[in-house]
C-alpha cells in the first residue's frame, strides 16, 4: 500500500516528497534510495501475498487428501468426508448457530468452500485476480468469524467460549490482509500482476485486477 509523505521545512535539512512514490523526481543518491525502498516494499509485499495464498492452498489440501493435520488420513475430501460438516457442525454460538448446523456437510457447501480455498490459494500465490480473491477471502473470513462469534463469553450451553479477544481475532486480520495486498497491487512483484493486469478482458473489467 503506498504511503505518501510530505517533505516539512526545516533549517539546513530538506527531504525528498514521496508523492506518487515517483523516485524520477528525486535526484542523485536520493533518488537511488527511494528506489531500493520502494523495491523492498514491494518485494515484502509479495512475500506476504504468496504467505497467505500458501495459508488457503494448504488448507485446500488438507482437506481434500486428508494430509494428517487438521484433516486425519482417510477422512479427505476425496475419501468422503465433508470439508464442512466438522466446523459448521460443532457451531455452539452465534445468531447464525442454527443455520450453519443446516449448512453443514450439504454438498453445495462443500463445494462453494472448497472452491473458494483453491481460488483464493491460487489468485494469490499467482498476483492475480488479487480484487476478485479480496472479495471472497473476505466473505469467508466473515462468515468464520461469526461462526465463532468472538464477542461471546459463554456459549449456547452455557460453558466458556474461551474467546480471546471479542474482536480482533485472526479473521479479521485476514480480511485485513487481503485487502491490503488487492489495494497495493501486491501482485505486481513476484508474481504474475503486471502481465495479467494488460491482458485486454483484464485491462476491459478493472474488478478482475
Amino acid at each position: 500500500m503506498a504511503v505518501h509523505e510530505h517533505a516539512h521545512r526545516h533549517t539546513g535539512l530538506h527531504l525528498p516528497s514521496f508523492r506518487g512514490g515517483r523516485a524520477g523526481t528525486v535526484p542523485g543518491a536520493a533518488g537511488s534510495a527511494l528506489e531500493r525502498t520502494d523495491t523492498v516494499r514491494a518485494r515484502l509485499l509479495g512475500s506476504l501475498r504468496i504467505l497467505m495464498g500458501f495459508v488457503f492452498l494448504w488448507a485446500f489440501l488438507d482437506k481434500t487428501f486428508g494430509l494428517g493435520y487438521a484433516t486425519g488420513s482417510g477422512k479427505g475430501w476425496i475419501d468422503g468426508g465433508s470439508p464442512t460438516k466438522g466446523f459448521l457442525g460443532s457451531v455452539a454460538v452465534g445468531p447464525m448457530e442454527s443455520t450453519f448446523h443446516d449448512w453443514a456437510g450439504a454438498v453445495w457447501a462443500d463445494w462453494l468452500f472448497m472452491l473458494g480455498l483453491l481460488g483464493i490459494g491460487v489468485a494469490l500465490v499467482a498476483g492475480i485476480g488479487l480484487r476478485l480473491a479480496a472479495a471472497a477471502g473476505t466473505v469467508m473470513m466473515a462468515l468464520m468469524w461469526v461462526a465463532e462469534w468472538p464477542p461471546a463469553q459463554h456459549l449456547s450451553d452455557g460453558s466458556a467460549s474461551m474467546s480471546t479477544n471479542p474482536f480482533a481475532d485472526y479473521h479479521v486480520v485476514y480480511a485485513l490482509v487481503l485487502i491490503a495486498l488487492a489495494a497495493a497491487s501486491a501482485g505486481d512483484a513476484l508474481g504474475a500482476g503486471r502481465r495479467w493486469a494488460a491482458l485486454p478482458f483484464v485491462r476491459d473489467n478493472g474488478w478482475l485486477r
